[in-house]
C-alpha cells in the first residue's frame, strides 16, 4: 500500500447556530456537512487557519457542537459533544495520538438535535451531557467516569422548544445549574437536587421573564466575588444580564422575599429568590436583573462570556460579554469601572457583500481574539494588536458551504478552482507569506453567482468557463490586481507572469452591478475616487459592490474575498436548451466543449466553441440523455463523452487533408443501447497519458478500459480490461505521468465518499493489470459522494504527485504521494 497524505482541507461551517466552539487549548471544532472539523485558528495551538481532520460518524447534518467544560470553568479539549439532524448526539474523546474518536453515541430523541452542552464535575468524576431536540424535550445524560453515558432524565416542554442551554457549577460546591432559553420568551433554570429516587435529578427552580420574543442564547459565568452571572438574548434584539447571589436559607429571608413581592408588584420583583436541596443541604439564591443591553438591530443568535484568565499586565481580565447577531455585527460589552453600568466596548462585523448575518461568536481562550461564523459558512476572526488597543482582521480558513460539484487545476498546476451549489467559484493556492512556508488558502473568489454552479473548465492559466443552473456558459479572465497578489502571496515573479499572460491591458478588477449577475470589468481610470461619496440607492436597497484594488501581504479576509477578488466576465455563450451540466477544454485552450441537462436526444448534443472569437464551431450528436462528462485527449485530436444513457462516444478532429467544409470534430465510434457494456449511468471518463486507452466509470461499480478507436481497425473496439469496486464509481482521473514499467496511476472517487488509488498496466495475455495501491477511509477522504478528482498536471519536486478532490460533503481536499515509491 502506498502512502497518501492529505495536506489541505477546505470547507465552511454549517449554517446553524451553536455550530462552532473554542476550547481553552486554542482548538476549534465546528460542524461541516455530516462531519465535525477540527480547526486550528491563526495564532493559537500553532495554527495557521487550517483544518487538521474531519470526524465522521453522523449520518446527517451536524447542527451543534460543544466542548465539555469542567468544574474549574475551563473548556478542555479532551472531549466534546456534537448533535445532528440524524437524531443522535456523539461524545468525542481525544486519543493519545491527538486524533478524536467517538466514545459514546447518545440515541434517545425522536427529532433532530439542535443544542448540546456538557459539564464535568472533576472532584466527583461525573460528567453531565444535556441534549435538546425539536421533539420538545431535553435529555440529561450521566457518565460516571467510564465514557458510558446513561440517560438520567428527560424534561418535556410540551409544544415548545429549547433554543439554547448552559451549564454551570456553584462556586462553593460541585452542584450543577442548568439554564434553558425557550420559545415561550422565558429562561428556565433547573438545579440538581434530592428526590426520592436512587439518583438526584434536575428540577425547575425558577423561570425568568422579561424577553418579548424567543430566547435564542443563554450563557452562565461565575464572577470573582462568587455570584453567578447569566446572560440571555434573543429575537427581541435585547440582552438581559441576571445576577444570582447566594443567600442564607432561613425564615427571615423567606419573609423578606414575600414582603418584596407585595411591595414591588408593579416592578415585577426586582429581586426574586429560589431554593433547592442537594445532598441534604439547602441552597438559596436571589435573582435580580442586572442590566438590559440594547445595540443590535436584528436577532441575536449567540452570547458568550469571556472565560476568566490571568493576564500579564493585571491580576485578572475585566468581565466581558460578546454578542453576535443577524445584523452582521459582534459587540463586546463590559461594565464601566466607575458606575458599573454595562456599555458597548467594541463593535466589529461584516461589511458589504450579499451575506445575511452571524450565527455565532465567541472569545479566544486568552480573550485577545474573537471569532464568528455566519450564514454563508465563513469565519471572521479579529485579534488585538501588540499594543492591545486595536482589533484587526485575521487570516482564517474558508470553504464552500454547500455541495461542491466540480474542480480543476490550472494548466500549470499552481492552483485549484472549485465550483459549488453555494453559487461561488473559489480559487485555492499555496501561499508563502509565512517565512516561505507553503500553506494553502482560498485567495480569490472569481465568481459570486445567482445560480447553483455545476461545472467549470480551465481554458488557460488565467481564464476559465463555468456552467450553472442556467442556459448560459460564462467565461472569466483574471484581472491585473489578482495576478499581482497571486505573485506576492505565492512567491511568483510578477514581471514574468505579466509578460507570459500579456496582462498589460487587463482590467484592474471587477465589480457586480446592482441587481446584476455579471462581473463587470473595472479599469484604472474607472475606479471610484476615495474622496467621492457614493450615492446609495433609495432605502439603501440593492447597493452596488464596488471594487477596491488591494496589495495583499497575507491571504484575504472574507470581506475582501467577496468584494475585491472577482474576475471580470468576458463572454456569455448561448445555445443550450437547458441547464449547463458539463464543460471541457482542449489542451491548447482553443476549443471549449459544453453540454446541458437533457431528457431526450434533441437536447443531449455537445456544442464546440472557439475560445478566441467565441463563435460556435459545430454540434455533436450521439447521446439520448445528459452528457455527464467530457474529456479531450492529450494531443487534442479526440473528444470523449459519457452519458446517463450508459453509453460513450469518441469524436475525432478533422485532419488537414479533409475538406474545409467538414465539421471540426465528427463521431468516430461509440456504444449504443445494444452494445453498451456498462449497465448503469456512466459518471466519469479520462484518457491515458499516451492517448492509447481511455477509462469509463459507472454506477455499476466498474471501471472499464477501452482502446482508442482511432487506433483500432474499422474504428471499433472492445473492452481491454476492467475492475469492480466496492461502491458506485462517480469520479476518476489518470496521472499524466507514467510510472515505471509503463504503469498508469489512477484515482477513483466513490459514491460513499471513499477514494482509492490503483495502478494499471496493459497486459498482452489479457490478465488483469489492476493493482490496488491505497484505500482512503472517510476520515481521510470524504463522507458523501465524490464529484470530481483531479491529478495536478505538474509534479512537485519532480516526484510528488498532488491530487485534488471535491464532494457533496462541502469539502475540497488535496493529497500528495511520492510516485518514485510506487
Amino acid at each position: 500500500m502506498c502512502d497518501v497524505e492529505p495536506f489541505y482541507i477546505s470547507c465552511g461551517c454549517n449554517r446553524t447556530p451553536h455550530c462552532l466552539d473554542w476550547a481553552s487549548s486554542g482548538v476549534i471544532c465546528f460542524g461541516a456537512s455530516h462531519a465535525v472539523a477540527i480547526y486550528y485558528p491563526e495564532g493559537y495551538a500553532n495554527g495557521h487557519g487550517t483544518i487538521s481532520q474531519t470526524l465522521i460518524k453522523h449520518s446527517d447534518r451536524v447542527n451543534c457542537v460543544k466542548w465539555i467544560s469542567n468544574s474549574n470553568r475551563q473548556l478542555c479539549d479532551e472531549r466534546f459533544v456534537s448533535g445532528s439532524v440524524d437524531k443522535t448526539a456523539i461524545v468525542w474523546k481525544k486519543e493519545k495520538d491527538g486524533q478524536y474518536k467517538a466514545a459514546a453515541v447518545l440515541d434517545f430523541h425522536s427529532g433532530p438535535i439542535t443544542i448540546v452542552n456538557g459539564l464535568e464535575l472533576t472532584n466527583q468524576n461525573v460528567t453531565y451531557v444535556v441534549t435538546g431536540s425539536t421533539d420538545s424535550q431535553i435529555m440529561i445524560w450521566m457518565d460516571l467516569g467510564t465514557n458510558e453515558f446513561s440517560p438520567l432524565q428527560s424534561i418535556s416542554f410540551g409544544s415548545g422548544f429549547v433554543l439554547d442551554i448552559s451549564l454551570v457549577c456553584l462556586p462553593s460546591e460541585e452542584v450543577p445549574l442548568l439554564a434553558c432559553g425557550c420559545d415561550d420568551h422565558k429562561v428556565h433554570i433547573y438545579a440538581l437536587q434530592d428526590d426520592f429516587k436512587i439518583f438526584q435529578t434536575f428540577s425547575k427552580v425558577i423561570s425568568l421573564q422579561g424577553h418579548e420574543d424567543w430566547v435564542r442564547a443563554v450563557d452562565f459565568c461565575v464572577e470573582d466575588g462568587g455570584d453567578i452571572m447569566l446572560a440571555s438574548a434573543g429575537q427581541d434584539y435585547l440582552i438581559r444580564i441576571w445576577r444570582l447571589s447566594s443567600r442564607q436559607a432561613g425564615i427571615d429571608d423567606v419573609i423578606k422575599s414575600v414582603k418584596q413581592l407585595s411591595i414591588d408588584e408593579e416592578i415585577k420583583m426586582r429581586e426574586n429568590t429560589f431554593s433547592f436541596t442537594h445532598k441534604e443541604k439547602n441552597h438559596m439564591f436571589a435573582v435580580r436583573l442586572e442590566s438590559v443591553l440594547s445595540g443590535h438591530e436584528n436577532w441575536i443568535y449567540s452570547i458568550r462570556w469571556q472565560l476568566p484568565v490571568v493576564m500579564e499586565t493585571s491580576n485578572h481580565q475585566p468581565m466581558r460579554l460578546l454578542s453576535a447577531s443577524m445584523d452582521k455585527t459582534m459587540i463586546t460589552w463590559m461594565p464601566d469601572l466607575d458606575s458599573g453600568v454595562w456599555i458597548e466596548q467594541m463593535r466589529v462585523g461584516e461589511v458589504g457583500g450579499n451575506t445575511l448575518g452571524l450565527y455565532g461568536g465567541m472569545f479566544a481562550p486568552d480573550g485577545r481574539s474573537i471569532i464568528a461564523h455566519g450564514y454563508q459558512g465563513a469565519f471572521h476572526q479579529w485579534s488585538l494588536d501588540e499594543g492591545g488597543k486595536q482589533w484587526r482582521p485575521v487570516v482564517t480558513g474558508s470553504g464552500h458551504f454547500d455541495e461542491v460539484e466540480d474542480l480543476s487545476w490550472d494548466t500549470g498546476g499552481q492552483f485549484v478552482l472549485s465550483v459549488s451549489k453555494d453559487q461561488t467559484t473559489r480559487l485555492h493556492a499555496p501561499t508563502t507569506y509565512k517565512q516561505g512556508k507553503e500553506i494553502w488558502y482560498e485567495i480569490a473568489r472569481p465568481q459570486v453567482h445567482g445560480y447553483d454552479l455545476q461545472c467549470l473548465a480551465v481554458i488557460n492559466r488565467y481564464k476559465f468557463a463555468s456552467g450553472a443552473d442556467e442556459k448560459v456558459i460564462r467565461a472569466f479572465e483574471a484581472p491585473r490586481n489578482f495576478i499581482e497578489n497571486f505573485c506576492s502571496l505565492c512567491g511568483k515573479e510578477l514581471k514574468t507572469e505579466l509578460q507570459k499572460e500579456e496582462a498589460q491591458n487587463r482590467p484592474e478588477g471587477a465589480s457586480v452591478p446592482a441587481l446584476g449577475l455579471s462581473n463587470k470589468a473595472v479599469f484604472t481610470e474607472e475606479r471610484v475616487p476615495d474622496d467621492k461619496e457614493l450615492q446609495p440607492h433609495p432605502n439603501d436597497q440593492y447597493p452596488e459592490v464596488y471594487f477596491t484594488p488591494m496589495t495583499l501581504t497575507e491571504p484575504p479576509t472574507e470581506e475582501q474575498l467577496l468584494q475585491n477578488t472577482l474576475w471580470p466576465e468576458t463572454q456569455k455563450l448561448y445555445g443550450h436548451g437547458y441547464e449547463i451540466f458539463s464543460l471541457a477544454c482542449d489542451p491548447s485552450g482553443k476549443v471549449l466543449a459544453s453540454a446541458c441537462k437533457a431528457a431526450k436526444a434533441d437536447f443531449a448534443g455537445i456544442i464546440l466553441w472557439d475560445t478566441v472569437d467565441w463563435t460556435q464551431l459545430c454540434s455533436l450528436h450521439s447521446h439520448t440523455l445528459t452528457v455527464t462528462q467530457m474529456a479531450f485527449s492529450h494531443n487534442g485530436n479526440f473528444l470523449l463523452s459519457v452519458s446517463r444513457d450508459r453509453t460513450w462516444a469518441v469524436y475525432r478532429k478533422k485532419t488537414a487533408d479533409q475538406p474545409e467544409s467538414d465539421p471540426l470534430f465528427s463521431k468516430l465510434s461509440g456504444t449504443d443501447k445494444k452494445t453498451a457494456v456498462h449497465t448503469r449511468i456512466i459518471w466519469s471518463c479520462v484518457w491515458s497519458p499516451n492517448d492509447e486507452h481511455f477509462f469509463t466509470a459507472s454506477r455499476d461499480k466498474k471501471i472499464i478500459v477501452w482502446q482508442n478507436p482511432g487506433l483500432c481497425e474499422g474504428g471499433d473496439c472492445q473492452p481491454v480490461d476492467s475492475v469492480t469496486l466496492p461502491d458506485s464509481v462517480t469520479a476518476i482521473d489518470v496521472s499524466s505521468y507514467l510510472l515505471t514499467d509503463n504503469r498508469h496511476l489512477l484515482a477513483a472517487g466513490l459514491d460513499n465518499g471513499r477514494i482509492t488509488l490503483y495502478t494499471w498496466k496493459h497486459t498482452a495475455d489479457k490478465s488483469s493489470g489492476w493493482v490496488l495501491l491505497a484505500e482512503l477511509d472517510q476520515r481521510q477522504s470524504h463522507h458523501l459522494t465524490v464529484k470530481r478528482i483531479r491529478f495536478s498536471p505538474q509534479l512537485r519536486d519532480k516526484k510528488i504527485q498532488e491530487i485534488a478532490s471535491c464532494s457533496l460533503d462541502h469539502c475540497v481536499k488535496l493529497y500528495r504521494t511520492d510516485i518514485t515509491k510506487l
